[in-house]
């Protein structure tokens, strides 16, 4: 259960820094993709040939990673665990940092349609599909929504000082949910490498600058 929000002094800085890193890399594989950078796009290119005729070849492995994709960390399931923890923070009377996190969950949401429309990349085509998905193809938006909804749920835990056991569970669970579903959609052919990787990329880089303006305008400032 969160706590109330301990006492903040700390500077920005460290969150905000992560975020401008981390857009910067966005930006740059964006650029990358958009260029259609040769050595990129043969990676993408191998490691999706080499997934596809496993996932093509081992049936029952394909399903599990439906279901994975599909429902446990799909976009509106990731949207929906934000959702109640809106509702917990309204409860709470929290309302400005409810706000807050809807608010950068519709923003991360806003911002990977954005790229995806401005990009317009094509997703990889297979003679023999196991699964299919609409829209363009960067950066992949299972990928960005569970980075997204990970990380605002790690920072709440840090801003209300729950116990570290607490938030090194959660940290782990978010890292291998993340790195789960990137699997997910490259297995199922779906998305290529630098889709997922653009994903993870932007995603962290909403929560870090999310944070980071938060401490700044809320936290820090003055009383």
């Amino acid at each position: 259960m969160l706590l109330a929000p301990a006492p903040v002094s700390a500077r920005p800085t460290a969150p905000l820094r992560a975020g401008l890193v981390c857009a910067a890399l966005a930006a740059l594989l964006l650029i990358l993709v958009a260029a259609e950078w040769g050595p990129l796009m043969a990676w993408d290119r191998a490691v999706a040939d080499a997934l596809h005729r496993r996932a093509v070849t081992d049936p029952g492995l394909t399903h599990a990673n439906r279901l994975l994709s599909d429902w446990v960390w799909d976009p509106w399931t990731m949207r929906s665990l934000l959702a109640a923890v809106v509702a917990l923070l309204l409860w709470r009377r929290e309302r400005l940092l409810a706000l807050w996190v809807a608010a950068t969950s519709a923003g991360g949401t806003a911002v990977q349609q954005g790229l995806k429309a401005a990009v317009g990349r094509e997703r990889p085509h297979w003679p023999d599909p196991v699964a299919t998905a609409s829209y363009a193809a960067f950066p992949s938006g299972h990928a960005l929504g569970v980075t997204v909804a990970s990380g605002l749920i790690v920072w709440l835990l840090v801003l209300h000082d729950a116990r570290p056991v607490v938030r090194a569970a959660v940290t782990a669970a978010g890292v291998v949910s993340a790195l789960g579903v990137g699997f997910t959609r490259l297995f199922l052919g779906v998305h290529w490498f630098s889709d997922v990787v653009g994903g993870w990329l932007t995603g962290v880089a909403v929560v870090m600058l999310s944070a980071a303006a938060y401490q700044r305008l809320v936290l820090n400032r003055p009383r």
